[in-house]
């Protein structure tokens, strides 16, 4: 969404421009201590070589960031402007304290009181004035109209009228309301749909408090399946979400039901670890992946890479990468010439005669088309080694749910498509919980589960957890 990846960006740049301002309180601080003014006030002493201070400098920088952190100054939720100078003011002391008391224990009596006290002024000054810097940037792109989230608003009460008009009056709040509706109705539903397909709508505002139940419950699976941000006012419901996140911007407590903690720094983290995890696992199996190559290709021949249409993040499109498992006068897709509809109808008999899973999703056991070097690739999951390239583009995670076939999708109910919510996963809580032996509602259970409650220390004991899921082999076919 346009505004999410604006504060993303805004976000990660916090934390260099707050490293280089601590870098240049030190200095400053230096600079002003060994200047003619203040020397000829207070005379050095003991003389202080700059390459030592400046080394000391980076491991105080390292901390105070961390206390930056812990005071919440990195949460990608945006604050007002002197709450966020308290708690950089807090932060900084508490730095100061940290820095006193080191001197403190090391008995380093020589070293300058006047340049720890200048470090803490310049910090605040400098760490504020970049901030600020930042903010007002981001406020001028806001009041341009760039960033903003697209907005409908369902509802004809007071508090709709006068939250659509607050937005349109005060645009550095980053909603533009592109139409009203006074009630859910067909019309509104054909409006947002067309919107959505157009990459022109990010979600919707329910803003009726006598709304009917059963209308506002439609509203809420209408806004999941086609993956629209769902917000609505703080007094219509009293159901509770798993995650929330009440705005009062416009003086009207709004509450944005997240489907996931995913966001901000969260996201930039997850990315962080998928990658450095793809590059690691690449490097680690590229010798297994290549004697796989080999043994497929003295097999069957080319193609020894198999691309899949799948249903990624979103419900976008991508292709998924693997090692081709079947025999190539069996294999479906574009890389393989003709036959795809006599293919496809061998799949529909085999699917109903030997499918061990029920619903949209089918399972083939013992699938007389996968050829013996692919067999063995799939018992122990070696044909998915190409998918930590699909990580590194982007398209995947290391940890998610599965992503599906479109014609799977197709005959997905509206609660499943809640799995979309994130980018899909290599491995996951479906994979070290019983793999293709799940009932598909099972995995969707835990899918939502996992993007309910994710964590990077989940994710790091999924990844952990999988090698013993691969080995036990349950559910590999």
């Amino acid at each position: 969404m346009r505004i999410r990846r604006m504060d993303l960006t805004f976000t990660a740049l916090l934390l260099p421009l707050d490293a280089l301002a601590l870098y240049a309180a030190a200095v400053s601080a230096y600079s002003l201590r060994f200047s003619r003014f203040v020397t000829e006030v207070r005379p050095i002493l003991q003389n202080l070589n700059f390459t030592e201070y400046i080394s000391a400098a980076s491991l105080f920088v390292v901390v105070w960031i961390g206390l930056f952190a812990l005071a919440g100054l990195y949460s990608p939720r945006p604050r007002k402007a002197w709450n966020e100078l308290g708690r950089l003011i807090l932060a900084c002391g508490a730095g100061t304290m940290v820095v006193i008391a080191t001197v403190f224990f090391r008995r380093e009596i020589t070293t300058s009181r006047f340049i720890i006290l200048a470090v803490f002024g310049f910090s605040v000054v400098y760490v504020w004035l970049g901030r600020l810097v930042l903010r007002t940037l981001r406020h001028s792109l806001l009041y341009w109209g760039v960033g903003h989230k697209l907005f409908v608003v369902v509802g004809s009460s007071t508090a709709a009228n006068d939250l659509a008009k607050t937005y349109k009056s005060r645009p550095v709040l980053g909603v533009t309301v592109v139409k009203q509706f006074k009630t859910w109705n067909e019309e509104a539903r054909r409006y947002i749909k067309t919107m959505k397909e157009k990459d022109s709508l990010d979600g919707i505002i329910l803003a009726e408090p006598d709304m009917a139940k059963e209308d506002a419950l439609d509203l809420i699976a209408f806004a999941e399946e086609n993956h629209l941000t769902f917000r609505y006012l703080a007094d219509l419901f009293a159901a509770k979400f798993t995650n929330i996140l009440v705005t009062t911007d416009t003086g009207i407590p709004v509450i944005e039901a997240k489907r996931t903690p995913l966001d901000g720094w969260g996201r930039i983290a997850k990315r962080f670890f998928d990658v450095i995890f793809a590059v690691f696992f690449l490097i680690l199996f590229s010798p297994l992946l290549l004697i796989s190559c080999l043994l497929l290709l003295i097999e069957d021949g080319l193609p020894v890479f198999f691309q899949n249409e799948r249903v990624g993040e979103q419900g976008r499109y991508y292709k998924l990468y693997k090692l081709r498992s079947m025999w190539r006068k069996f294999s479906i897709g574009p890389q393989f010439k003709d036959g795809d509809k006599e293919r496809l109808e061998l799949e529909k008999k085999l699917i109903k005669q030997k499918s061990i899973k029920q619903g949209p999703v089918y399972k083939i056991a013992n699938d007389p088309r996968i050829t013996p070097i692919g067999n063995f690739l799939r018992r122990w999951s070696i044909d998915e080694l190409p998918q930590f390239w699909n990580v590194l583009k982007g398209d995947m995670s290391i940890v998610g749910p599965r992503p599906h076939q479109p014609r799977e999708v197709s005959s997905y109910a509206p609660h499943h498509r809640r799995v979309f919510a994130i980018r899909p996963g290599i491995t996951g809580m479906a994979q070290i919980s019983g793999r293709s032996d799940l009932e598909f509602e099972d995995e969707v259970r835990l899918d939502t589960w996992y993007i309910e409650n994710w964590s990077l220390w989940l994710d790091l004991y999924i990844v952990l957890k999988t090698p013993f899921a691969v080995l036990y082999r349950k559910g590999a076919y």
